[in-house]
């Protein structure tokens, strides 16, 4: 009943982020800009909806809420798949004015974030269990895939193959009844008509060849459009004043928008007009529309749209715009498509550049996310392109496995592998990611001072039945620990309790856990060290108290028994 619920407020969402997106950018470019010879508002209006965005951030939400997708997935591994509330608003409110104001990305990652908010937050009101608010949460999710696709089925796949990496059988009812009732939901609002309905050509199997060489030019083309983001990202993150950092991405993008209007919002009349084997008219609305009038110069303008598209797109996340990966991946896995087969054309062979469009959308899907099943059966989804899933099929699968060469992780998963946050289909690796040091701190050791006397000690060491006695000083920093049963030579003899210290008898910790650190990391510790328990300190080595092999190896087995389980 909740997967239900979940789903229909996630559809709702989808419709009306959909709704807000259309509404704003159908206000802003009415009449009122007709009769210039050029599309000179391009070159202000997306940074206008950055500033709004960014001042919404700032000044009423107050938190980061950038790459849904990506703070998901930290949600699930870090914070026991719990969301904040105003997720379950904000990123629909900020992206509307984002997107509809022309920012170059997509609604796709907002919404999921919203749909997982929703999730997320009914299951924690209802009381449920870590497990079930991490189902929710991709129930959440799901919905908000199928209803802003119109695709339950690749609402599921994304849910699988992204977010929810170990989905038991049971857990599959909740998420296709979520699904369904987020597609039910677009359906009565939006319509029946896929979302990208297109003409195509029936497939020929002459063509396969192209088709593999498309899967390898989008495998290629993901590199670019991974590492190119994050590292631009990285070179962004420099500005330190939110605003300067927003005046420059907002005239960047200007610049590139007015150049290049198909980067304009998220592209989808250039992707409809490419599906359907129309050409992009740009007379007049680009100062570059001269190169139209040779074979060659369209090729070389859309290639010229595809590399610019991933600046368009961080330069809009990072100035203060809330946009998601999702939507750019599809506009310009089309443009790769239409590219590749025009060039495939204007050398002498007979392709369907329509068809290439199509098949291009889900190549580069599959290989920037890292998610060949979700690609293809999304795009077979929404645009009802069944009659392709054969080539849908050689150049996604082609794609992936030509970016795995080269790289493991996806745009999603990238930087968050590197904290060791990532959970994966590997049950060892997802345990760790979800196992909290922090939780396994165990404090019942007693604490000595380390120049206390061995009388002291022996006194001590009398009231309790611990193993191991903490050495601290007098700032309470950890010094070292006693071991008793390794100290009884000197415990049990009175004669020298006058002259002994602690601190004469005491033993080094062989290594240090911190309060915080990464389970991988203390794992590895332990390995390398042997030891049965090491101190946990804080930043200024202050002792917090102990972890244990034991209890460790106990946490490990219970949420390894969690992940597999089928209950």
């Amino acid at each position: 009943m909740l997967s239900l619920i979940v789903g229909v407020l996630s559809g709702c969402a989808a419709v009306l982020l959909d709704y807000a997106v259309e509404t704003i950018s159908h206000l802003l470019n009415g009449e009122f800009w007709a009769g210039s010879n050029y599309e000179w508002h391009l070159l202000v209006l997306p940074g206008v909806g950055m500033l709004v965005s960014l001042l919404l951030l700032k000044y009423v939400i107050k938190d980061n809420i950038g790459h849904g997708v990506t703070k998901v997935l930290l949600s699930i591994s870090r914070n026991e798949s719990r969301i904040k509330a105003h997720n379950s608003w904000s990123s629909l409110l900020t992206s509307s004015f984002t997107i509809g104001f022309g920012g170059s990305v997509g609604a796709e990652a907002p919404i999921v974030y919203t749909g997982a908010a929703i999730g997320s937050n009914i299951a924690q009101i209802s009381g449920l269990s870590h497990k079930n608010i991490t189902i929710l949460l991709g129930c959440g999710a799901a919905g908000a895939v199928a209803g802003i696709f119109k695709a339950p089925l690749a609402g599921v796949l994304f849910t699988m193959e992204i977010l929810l990496f170990n989905v038991s059988m049971k857990s599959m009812l909740p998420l296709l009844l979520s699904t369904i009732s987020a597609t039910v939901v677009s359906y009565i609002f939006r319509g029946d008509t896929p979302v990208f309905a297109c003409t195509l050509t029936p497939f020929a199997m002459g063509n396969i060849p192209f088709y593999i060489f498309l899967g390898i030019g989008a495998g290629l083309f993901s590199l670019y459009f991974t590492n190119g983001t994050l590292w631009l990202e990285d070179k962004l993150s420099k500005f330190k004043n939110r605003f300067t950092k927003w005046a420059f991405c907002a005239l960047g993008l200007g610049l590139l928008i007015f150049l290049f209007p198909q980067l304009y919002g998220q592209g989808y009349d250039s992707l409809n007009a490419l599906l359907n084997g129309h050409e992009i008219a740009i007379e007049g609305k680009t100062v570059l529309s001269f190169l139209m009038k040779y074979p060659w110069g369209v090729p070389i303008f859309f290639c010229m749209v595809l590399f610019f598209k991933i600046i368009a797109m961080t330069l809009t996340n990072s100035g203060g715009g809330v946009g998601g990966t999702f939507g750019p991946t599809l506009f310009a896995g089309a443009i790769l498509g239409f590219v590749m087969s025009r060039c495939f054309n204007l050398m002498g062979a007979v392709v369907p550049e329509q068809n290439f469009v199509l098949v291009g959308m889900a190549a580069l899907m599959a290989s920037v996310m890292q998610a060949p099943m979700t690609a293809i059966f999304l795009i077979a989804e929404i645009s009802g392109g069944y009659q392709l899933l054969i080539p849908l099929i050689i150049a996604s699968t082609i794609a992936f496995g030509t970016v795995r060469i080269f790289e493991k992780y996806s745009i999603y998963t990238k930087r968050i592998a590197q904290s060791g946050d990532l959970l994966t289909h590997d049950n060892d690796q997802a345990v760790m990611a979800l196992m909290n040091t922090n939780s396994l701190i165990r404090d019942k050791y007693p604490r000595v001072l380390h120049d206390a006397s061995l009388r002291e000690l022996v006194e001590i060491a009398s009231e309790s039945d611990a193993a191991v006695i903490a050495v601290i000083d007098r700032k309470q920093r950890f010094q070292g620990m006693v071991d008793v049963t390794a100290s009884r030579k000197y415990l049990f003899h009175p004669d020298k309790y006058p002259e002994m210290k602690v601190y004469n008898i005491m033993e080094l910790a062989p290594d240090y856990i911190h309060y915080g650190e990464r389970m991988e990391s203390v794992m590895k510790k332990f390995d390398e060290t042997q030891a049965w328990r090491l101190p946990v300190v804080d930043d200024d080595r202050k002792y917090l108290g102990f972890i244990s092999k034991s209890r460790l190896l106990m946490a490990y087995r219970a949420e390894l028994q969690a992940i597999v389980s089928e209950d």
